[in-house]
């Protein structure tokens, strides 16, 4: 009787453990949607997109492009920019990198991109890896807000 008791504990123990595990969202399920690059005026551009999650959290953690050696992540808080490490990809949310917002900086541009190019780029993720994508050049002006 012991032994059933000890067994059936022990069942209830990984139950438990395995759908706590589960609790957690599971694995992240990315998707890169509006992705769109302003034509730079300078040295610099910014980029804007959106990650779709339909799995568990996850985390932006770098991103890197053949346009420049030096590509950040930019946070905008009350009107004040500044690079910060990661982004939440949250559960089953999203993350927007928009205008007036979050963004991508690239600076030290080894090019002007024009408009009708696209540029590659690659976002590194804690768990999902790495998502490679097209950004098109837009018109200095685009928004997507605005059309």
């Amino acid at each position: 009787m012991r032994r059933r008791t000890a067994l059936a504990g022990a069942l209830v123990l990984t139950t438990g453990l395995a759908l706590t595990g589960c609790s957690s969202g599971g694995a992240p399920v990315l998707e890169v949607t509006g992705a769109f690059m302003p034509q730079p005026v300078s040295d610099m551009a910014a980029g804007f997109l959106v990650v779709q999650n339909s799995g568990g959290a996850d985390r932006l953690t770098s991103v890197t492009s053949p346009l420049s050696d030096h590509v950040s992540i930019h946070e905008t808080k009350d009107r004040v920019m500044r690079m910060v490490t990661s982004f939440e990809v949250p559960a089953g949310g999203q993350l927007d990198l928009e205008r007036g917002g979050n963004h991508l900086m690239f600076t030290g541009l080894k090019e002007r991109p024009r408009q009708g190019d696209t540029v590659p780029v690659e976002l590194h993720f804690e768990k999902a890896g790495r998502i490679s994508v097209d950004v098109p050049v837009k018109e200095t002006t685009y928004n997507p807000r605005k059309q």
